[in-house]
């Protein structure tokens, strides 16, 4: 007969050894990161271990670059539909804008092959190692595949061939990019993201207009993008959301999905007080609003300036105090611009401004609200604002609150309705100019981490260097450790 009190004695000490293991066990992943490896990203990285940047899950903003000047200049194809021209370019453009301009400054030797300007000349850049190659657009405004292939063959065989095909979403089509195993491509919207969009148009449309037929066709979209995607073999998400959908979703290998968040440019955009008191003396502004709230881009329907409209309108009618005490600054064109001049003298339309100007456009303002139905990549104007020192207000989307706006440091989130747009309106002028500079430090902190042009080129020149890697020469560069000096 079985000794009880042993028994229970001999349970003990089993339970007790095993829970020491399994402790152990998690502090050994803790330590060593292998069971972690694909987990939420918790922090800064142990620049003791060694990351292999292919399977690197989180955004490679959060991992530092130290400055160096890279031993090996590559040789890269960008393929853009088309190239900003001063104030007119969309996010896409200014991202090629951005990106490529810093890896010329870097040395590496750029090639762009994008549609030739239509009645303008094309602008001029200060760097030899800077090459366009243009070409006329199709009627539908892309780029002729077979036109700008023919290009990139004759300077794939001139010299050495590319280290690294970038394609800015679908400026190469895939049908050209299948097989290519050094082609990365950045997307800057996919379909699966503007169904949320699509769903809100929906719900906001007037009851005499009639209903859309993008909300059925988009689901078909998806499909389509999921069974081609593959055909790239990098993709590069622009947003946190984005690459979580392109993993779950349109079910591309891990290694081959890498998250780099847009950037914009550090040394335009930052605090600069006597800007913005020198921008607001040009209009007439004088001290005596409570507040100045900026709103910038293109005032058209998708980017929310319908229910922005309303819901100034609204607030106006009913507080004098907000109207007499509030001024709205805006800074873009576009068919709702006249309404907004409409809505009284604490509204001032400005249409679209040189980088220069717009710089001094955030410095001018107390914080800047966007209220974009857009549920596609990264807004620029949300990054600007912050690094720019300003809190932000913005959608409710994915990719902002997944990227952007985490919590209420660095301003607020709305829902995609005038009532949420009025009472974020309403909180923001009741918080009051103190708080607004407190959240706008904190802003720019978080931007200056994540979002300047420096952190972004250099992410991207780190994939480009890893993609581009010869073995035989024993070069290494997907391994961050072995990245810095």
């Amino acid at each position: 007969m079985t000794n009880l009190p042993s028994f229970r004695r001999l349970c003990s000490v089993a339970f007790v050894l095993s829970s020491f293991s399994f402790f152990m066990f998690l502090f050994w992943c803790r330590c060593t990161g292998p069971c972690l490896r694909r987990g939420p990203f918790t922090g800064a990285v142990d620049e003791k271990r060694s990351l292999d940047l292919l399977t690197y899950a989180p955004a490679w903003n959060n991992l530092s670059f130290p400055p160096w000047r890279s031993p090996k200049l590559l040789k890269i194809a960008v393929f853009v539909k088309k190239w900003p021209h001063r104030s007119r370019a969309g996010g896409l453009e200014r991202h090629a804008l951005t990106l490529h301009l810093a890896l010329a400054k870097k040395g590496h030797q750029l090639h762009v092959f994008t549609s030739s300007p239509q009645n303008e000349s094309f602008p001029r850049y200060p760097f030899r190692n800077l090459y366009f190659h243009l070409s006329n657009p199709t009627g539908s405004g892309y780029l002729d595949q077979a036109v700008v292939w023919k290009q990139f063959q004759a300077q794939n065989s001139t010299g050495k061939p590319f280290d690294v095909i970038h394609t800015e979403s679908v400026g190469l089509m895939h049908t050209r990019s299948k097989g290519i195993p050094n082609i990365v491509v950045s997307w800057h919207g996919i379909a699966y993201e503007t169904i949320h969009s699509d769903i809100i148009q929906e719900l906001l449309r007037s009851p005499g207009e009639p209903r859309s037929s993008s909300l059925d066709d988009r689901v078909m979209r998806v499909v389509e993008e999921v069974k081609f995607f593959p055909s790239y073999a990098h993709h590069v998400a622009t947003s946190d959301h984005v690459g979580d959908v392109l993993k779950r979703v349109y079910m591309i290998p891990e290694e081959r999905v890498h998250v780099i968040l847009n950037g914009v440019d550090e040394d335009i955009f930052k605090p600069n007080l006597v800007s913005g008191i020198d921008f607001k003396r040009r209009l007439g502004i004088t001290d005596s609003w409570a507040m100045v709230i900026g709103l910038a881009g293109r005032l058209v329907k998708d980017k929310g300036y319908p229910i922005m409209f309303e819901a100034l309108t609204q607030v106006f009618n009913e507080s004098e105090r907000f109207r007499e005490t509030v001024l709205i600054i805006v800074a873009g064109d576009g068919p709702w611009g006249r309404r907004y001049r409409d809505l009284g003298s604490n509204v001032i339309v400005l249409g679209p401004l040189e980088q220069e100007r717009l710089a001094s456009f955030y410095n001018s303002i107390n914080v800047f609200f966007n209220p974009t139905l857009r549920a596609q990549g990264l807004d620029h104007t949300l990054l600007e604002a912050m690094i720019s020192g300003k809190p932000v207000v913005a959608t409710k989307l994915a990719s902002i609150t997944g990227s952007i706006i985490v919590n209420d440091d660095y301003g607020y989130t709305f829902t995609a309705t005038v009532d949420s747009l009025k009472r974020a309106l309403y909180h923001v002028w009741n918080e009051g100019r103190t708080v607004l500079e407190k959240k706008g430090q904190a802003a720019r902190k978080r931007a200056l981490r994540l979002f300047s042009a420096t952190k972004m080129a250099d992410a991207y020149e780190r994939l480009f260097l890893c993609i581009s890697n010869d073995a035989r020469s024993g070069e290494d560069y997907c391994k961050y450790q072995d990245l810095s000096p």
